[in-house]
């Protein structure tokens, strides 16, 4: 999977969540959810699944063949209930 990423929103998630959008590759996607809102005309997803052992949630959008990682963090208690991570 192409990934790509900002490097400013990437040095924010850091700062934020502790952990780099380029992680994004390494996520064992387990449920992938559309975005029931667009931001800025794009549709956006959110990827549920695991980063070394730990439930995470990814959002993306898809530009052509390329997925840009917007936001990656540790999925909280509702969303590890609600999807069974």
């Amino acid at each position: 999977m192409d990934i790509e990423f900002d490097d400013a929103k990437d040095a924010a998630n850091i700062a934020k969540h502790g952990v780099s959008l380029a992680r994004a590759v390494d996520l064992e996607i387990l449920k992938f959810v559309e975005n029931s809102r667009e931001e800025d005309g794009e549709r956006r997803f959110r990827l549920y699944g695991r980063l070394d052992g730990v439930a995470h949630c990814c959002v993306v959008t898809l530009r052509g063949a390329v997925v840009r990682a917007i936001s990656l963090r540790k999925a909280n208690r509702t969303e590890r209930k609600r999807y069974d991570l």
